[in-house]
């Protein structure tokens, strides 16, 4: 039965429906998953558990700016990888997990979801390039998987099989971005050297 549902929401179909028909209904966790799990696909990660994380990540960063916080509990916002690097130094055991999760988990949103935005930003003050996001974004997540709290909960296999695949994961999420969050949004040039960028790393 699981393979069969597996199968059921990898048909591209089903992706067109939940998003054009309006007599069907489903939940924004559903639509998210078989947003990034289809994305996946097309990039060669045929893996539930990435899709399934990632559509997780990206549901609860969409939400009440928890995309600069390390928890839905702490007051603190993070807006720069370094400064998540710097609070490392001097956490404890479980923070210092949180803030590596993080690390991985913010890099991914935003080289994922908003590629452009970092563009621009590159062209006007000499920010970071994409190539940045992707290896502290991979190191956040590989530390993570180091930590005994991933092994407690369970995700140790997932952050590293993220961490490994950084590249593609990102690619991914740049399609659903430019298909369907800013479809003709920033020079279709630059959308090519980010793929070719991603699959050469």
């Amino acid at each position: 039965m699981e393979h069969g549902i597996h199968s059921l929401l990898d048909d591209p179909r089903v992706l067109n429906a939940l998003l054009t028909d309006p007599q069907v209904t489903a939940s924004p966790a559903l639509i998210f998953y078989v947003l990034v799990r289809q994305a996946l696909l097309e990039g060669g990660i045929d893996e539930p558990e990435t899709a399934d994380y990632v559509a997780s990540m990206l549901l609860a960063f969409g939400s009440s700016g928890r995309a600069y916080r390390i928890g839905d509990g702490s007051g603190r916002e993070f807006r720069y990888l370094v400064d998540l690097l710097a609070e490392m130094e001097s956490a404890g055991s479980r923070e210092r997990f949180l803030l590596r999760v993080h690390l991985g988990d913010y890099s991914l949103w935003m080289s994922g979801l908003f590629p452009h935005y970092l563009a621009a930003r590159l062209r006007r003050r000499g920010a970071p390039p994409l190539s940045y996001y992707e290896g502290m974004g991979a190191s956040g997540y590989s530390m993570a998987a180091d930590s005994p709290e991933a092994e407690r909960f369970g995700i140790d296999g997932v952050l590293k099989a993220v961490a490994r695949q950084f590249a593609g994961v990102r690619i991914a999420l740049n399609r659903i971005s430019d298909r369907y969050f800013w479809p003709g949004a920033g020079d279709p040039v630059e959308r090519l050297l980010r793929e070719v960028g991603g699959r050469t790393a």
